[in-house]
């Protein structure tokens, strides 16, 4: 996706979000639910990781984008 304005980015980041939490947040959910410790942890390890790659992702963008 090229984002070429605010609104663009506010929709990529929308759809980041839905993606991550769909994914990571489901997993720690189920995790919760069952009361799984181990699992809880990897769980979220995961999610903060997603959230940590997107917030990167980003800045890479912004970086390159600076280049041209």
């Amino acid at each position: 996706m090229t984002i070429n304005s605010r609104d663009d980015f506010a929709q990529w980041a929308i759809e980041r979000t839905k993606s991550i939490l769909t994914d990571q947040g489901s997993d720690l959910a189920s995790a919760a639910r069952a009361r799984d410790d181990a699992r809880m942890g990897e769980a979220a390890n995961a999610l903060g990781q997603a959230i940590i790659d997107a917030l990167l992702d980003t800045f890479d963008g912004l970086v390159d984008g600076d280049r041209d």
